[in-house]
């Protein structure tokens, strides 16, 4: 029952890492488009919040989930599918902590913007191309992990 419970828990954090982050890049790239400050700074500050609140959370608790998991069916963590799964978490990862700052210095000079009723500086133009080229990596190796959790292929890595 208790594996269950875990594969269950693991399946929801893994469909909250991967919806949460398309639907964060979507209305983030929505926004983008109009070149609107106040409606840019609006979006990027719900979507500081939901990557807080829903990614954060899932992010945190699914290496906790997978380990319990796999303890308990008797996987080993080195067993290959696995490890080459943990290795995009870290992949993933790695691209992004530097796009959730990215969202923030976003939301800040969108507000700066709107505040002055100025266009948004080229600053936010560069930080955008950077946050939207770190997603592709991030995404990619997301769904990878998704496919290795489904698949899970005979992988001789050790």
């Amino acid at each position: 029952m208790l594996e269950q419970w875990l594969l269950f828990a693991h399946v929801i954090g893994a469909t909250v890492l991967f919806g949460t982050g398309a639907g964060i890049a979507f209305f983030m790239m929505m926004a983008h488009r109009t070149r609107d400050p106040r409606l840019i700074a609006h979006v990027a500050a719900t979507v500081v919040v939901a990557d807080t609140v829903f990614t954060a959370t899932a992010a945190i608790l699914q290496p906790a989930t997978g380990a319990l998991l796999a303890r308990s069916i008797g996987w080993e963590l080195s067993e290959g599918w696995i490890a080459l799964s943990l290795l995009l978490y870290v992949v993933s990862g790695l691209f992004w902590l530097p796009v959730v700052r990215i969202q923030i210095r976003l939301r800040d000079l969108a507000r700066m913007a709107a505040a002055s009723g100025s266009a948004l500086p080229p600053a936010y133009f560069r930080l955008y191309r950077i946050w939207f080229a770190c997603g592709f990596p991030a995404f990619s190796a997301v769904v990878g992990i998704l496919w290795l959790m489904l698949m899970k292929p005979a992988i001789a890595l050790f």
